[in-house]
């Protein structure tokens, strides 16, 4: 496979050159499971893994919860036969309960299980980073953190890090051991990490890894009001607040001041919104999720989109 070249960023100390957007494989993991995105032809989420490493995204993002182990595989078949592979993140602390719907853990024997479990569905010896996918139930947290240590001294996993905590949650854990990276929700329509998390991620020399920079969807100009309606019932988003009003008229507005900054630079409303959010010094990447081949390459271009102050201008309205 012929990679073509990104422009790519230091994970924080982990000695890591990421490229600025990832390969984010949630809505691969299909349907089936509380927070699908509706059914998934299996060999167009693997082309559309390929797409995106032909142009040059050298890390993908992953989770056991995510289609309960469907999407870990799914990514191994992609991985098979690469001469060259890229870095696998994946995450932790989400379990089936039995009826498709998720339960968090974070003692230190299910977090070990996890990683053998996870290693073996991706068909790897160590995971590049493993990640405490949500810090609950929040009492564990240390413990979790010291078992994530314990992978890391064994050699399971390379580096490890974090999703979802907030700085006081990253205080309580850092004494244990150095957090290496923390992946937060972060978007024009969720900012919330604007306010704390960042900034003491980049002043702690964090390395950032942001989701669901285009809003789930909501900001790539694809979404309407007919299309929410005609999405299947297992797909989290139908009933989502962000995607029923009032908030959706918002959010539909955005996506087409988005798509106004787009047609300038000759490019997608969802790069737009990815640019937007590595404009941010703490982000060192943006996860970008795809499920068909031709989605990749319009949102790839967001690594070299140079936003004006006019362009920041009419997005924030």
């Amino acid at each position: 496979m012929q990679k073509a070249q990104l422009r790519t960023s230091s994970l924080g100390g982990t000695g890591m050159e990421i490229s600025r957007v990832g390969f984010g494989a949630w809505a691969i993991g299909g349907g089936g499971w509380q927070f699908g995105w509706g059914p998934q032809e299996d060999e167009e989420s693997v082309a559309a893994i390929h797409r995106a490493l032909e142009l040059g995204v050298n890390w993908i993002d992953t989770a056991a919860a995510y289609g309960f182990g469907h999407s870990e595989q799914v990514v191994s078949h992609a991985l098979q036969g690469l001469t060259q592979r890229p870095y696998v993140f994946t995450k932790c602390s989400l379990l089936d309960d039995g009826t498709g719907r998720v339960r968090n853990s974070l003692k230190r024997d299910s977090i070990l299980r996890e990683a053998e479990a996870s290693l073996e569905r991706l068909g790897l010896d160590a995971i590049d980073l493993y990640q405490i996918h949500w810090p609950i139930p929040e009492e564990d947290i240390e413990e979790g953190w010291t078992a994530m240590a314990e992978l890391k001294e064994q050699g399971l996993a390379r580096h490890i890090g974090v999703s979802n905590f907030d700085a006081t949650q990253l205080r309580r854990i850092s004494p244990i051991a150095p957090v290496e990276t923390i992946q937060p929700l972060y978007s024009l329509i969720d900012r919330e990490a604007e306010t704390e998390v960042l900034p003491f991620a980049e002043r702690d020399g964090i390395g950032v890894i942001v989701y669901s920079p285009m809003g789930s969807g909501l900001l790539t100009g694809a979404i309407t009001r007919e299309r929410i309606a005609a999405m299947p019932d297992n797909d989290w988003r139908k009933t989502d607040s962000r995607f029923t009003e009032p908030q959706l008229s918002q959010h539909l507005a955005l996506a087409d001041r988005l798509r106004s900054v787009a047609d300038r630079h000759g490019t997608s409303p969802g790069a737009v919104a990815v640019a937007w959010t590595l404009r941010n010094p703490a982000v060192t990447g943006a996860i970008t999720g795809f499920r068909r081949p031709d989605q990749v390459d319009g949102i790839v271009a967001a690594t070299g989109l140079e936003l004006t102050e006019p362009d920041l201008a009419e997005i924030e309205g």
